[in-house]
C-alpha cells in the first residue's frame, strides 16, 4: 500500500498536490487481486530541526467475484517544524531566515476496479482536508491487454477542485486541475518488458503558495530604504509534459531483477527535469526480499524564479492576483539537484502476511550561484509497514 503522495510530494512544501494522481510518471506493476488490508507509517525527519512529518495510512481491498475490486484507504498526516519562507539571508553566506508551521492533514481515497473483456477499468475518488486547503478529485484509469496480454495500453484522465485559504485574503481561493495520460507495457521475452508513458497536465487558479515570501528594499521615503517582504505572485495558469521510459528484467540465475526508470518533464513555468531511478529486486530464500534504490534528480530554475527582487525593475504588490510581473523567491523553483538512496526489505512472514521496513537517505543541492546553500533540506525517511492477506 503505497502512502499517498503525502512525504513524495514534499507535503509541507507543496501544500495540497494532487490527492488522485495519475499513472503518469510511474512504473506501473499489475497485481493479482485479493482481500487484504495493511498499514503504514512513515517518518520524514529533515536535518537541523527542520521539517518533520508522520504519516499513518491504513488500506482496505475487497474482491467480488472474479472480476470486480474495491479499494479504500484514509491517512493522516502531522506536519511540524520550521522551512524557509523565501526572504534570502540577512548577510552573504548567512542562513535563510525560517518560519515555523505546524499543519495536520486527512485524506481518503475509494476505487472501485472492472474486468471487462480485454479491458480493466478503475475509477477512484479521493478527498484531502487541511485547515487551509481542501481538495476533492476523480481519476478514470483504464488499461487494454492485446497479444496475449504481452501488450497492455493505458488510458487515464484525473481531475480535482480545490479550494486555497490565502493569509492575505479573506475569500477561499479556487484551483482546478486536469492530468491526461497515454502508455504503452510491451513484454519483449519472458524476462523483460519495457514502459513508455506520456502525459500533458494543466493547472488554473490560485498556484502560488500561500506561506512563501520575497524582498525588495523598497524606497519607503526619498533617499530611505527598507528591506520590505511581499506575497509571491506566480502565473495563474500552468502546462505540463511529462514522458518516461521503464524497463523491467529478472535475472533468474541471480535470483533478482532490476528495475530502471527515466522521466522528463517540462512546463511552461520555463522549467525542465530530469529524474532516473534504479532499483533491484534480491530474494533471498523463499521470504525474504531486499530492495536498493537511487535516485537522481534535476531540474532548470523557472523564468520568474528571484533569491529578491533587488536589482530589478519589478515593482511588486501587496495584493498579488497572479497577473503580470511573476516573481517567487521559493527555492523550488530554483536550478537544483537531489539524490536518494535507501533500501527496502519485504519478508514473507507466511502466506497471507507481509512485512516490510525501508531507510532512504535525501539530499537536495542549488545549481545556481545566488541561492544560499542552507535554503536546501537533507532529509531522513524510514517507513513500516504490514499486509495481510485473508
Amino acid at each position: 500500500m503505497p502512502l499517498p503522495t503525502c512525504i513524495l510530494r514534499r507535503a509541507i512544501q507543496v501544500r495540497g498536490a494532487s490527492i488522485v494522481p495519475l499513472i503518469a510518471g510511474l512504473h506501473l506493476g499489475v497485481a493479482r487481486a485479493e482481500d487484504s488490508i495493511s498499514a503504514k507509517y512513515q517518518d520524514y525527519r529533515e536535518s537541523d530541526g527542520r521539517i518533520a512529518v508522520r504519516v499513518s495510512g491504513v488500506a482496505i481491498e475487497k474482491v467480488f467475484g472474479e472480476s470486480t475490486t474495491l479499494k479504500a484507504s484514509a491517512v493522516l498526516d502531522a506536519i511540524a517544524g520550521a522551512t524557509p519562507d523565501g526572504r534570502p539571508p540577512a548577510e552573504p553566506g548567512g542562513s535563510v531566515p525560517l518560519s515555523h508551521l505546524e499543519e495536520e492533514r486527512r485524506a481518503w481515497t475509494f476505487e472501485l476496479g472492472r474486468q471487462l473483456g480485454q479491458w480493466t477499468l478503475a475509477v477512484g475518488i479521493a478527498q484531502s482536508r487541511e485547515s487551509d486547503y481542501h481538495s476533492t478529485g476523480a481519476s478514470l484509469n483504464a488499461a487494454l491487454n492485446l497479444n496475449q496480454k504481452n501488450t497492455t495500453l493505458l488510458f487515464g484522465v484525473a481531475a480535482t477542485e480545490d479550494k486555497v485559504k490565502s493569509p492575505l485574503q479573506v475569500p477561499w481561493e479556487d484551483k482546478r486541475s486536469l492530468d491526461l495520460l497515454v502508455g504503452i507495457t510491451q513484454l519483449l521475452n519472458p524476462l523483460t518488458s519495457v514502459t513508455i508513458n506520456l502525459s500533458f497536465g494543466e493547472a488554473s487558479g490560485y498556484l502560488s503558495d500561500p506561506y512563501k515570501l520575497i524582498q525588495k528594499n523598497t524606497e519607503v521615503v526619498p533617499g530611505f530604504f527598507l528591506p520590505l517582504t511581499y506575497a509571491e505572485n506566480r502565473p495563474r495558469s500552468r502546462k505540463k509534459w511529462l514522458g518516461l521510459a521503464a524497463v523491467n528484467r529478472a535475472f533468474p540465475r541471480l535470483n533478482g531483477a532490476i528495475d530502471a526508470s527515466l522521466r522528463f518533464h517540462s512546463d511552461d513555468f520555463g522549467s525542465s527535469s530530469q529524474m532516473l531511478q534504479v532499483e533491484w529486486f534480491q530474494k533471498i530464500g523463499q521470504t525474504l526480499t531486499l530492495r536498493p534504490f537511487v535516485r537522481l534528480f534535476q531540474q532548470d530554475a523557472a523564468d520568474f524564479y528571484y533569491v529578491s527582487l533587488d536589482n530589478t525593475s519589478i515593482v511588486p504588490s501587496r495584493t498579488p492576483r497572479g497577473a503580470g510581473p511573476h516573481y517567487s523567491a521559493d527555492y523550488r523553483l530554483s536550478a537544483l539537484q537531489s539524490t536518494a538512496f535507501g533500501i527496502k526489505i519485504v519478508w514473507m512472514l507466511k502466506d497471507s502476511l507481509q512485512l516490510d521496513a525501508s531507510l532512504e537517505r535525501y539530499a537536495m543541492h542549488g545549481r545556481d550561484d545566488v541561492t544560499s546553500s542552507s535554503a536546501y533540506p537533507s532529509a531522513s525517511i524510514v517507513t513500516v509497514g504490514a499486509k495481510y492477506v485473508f
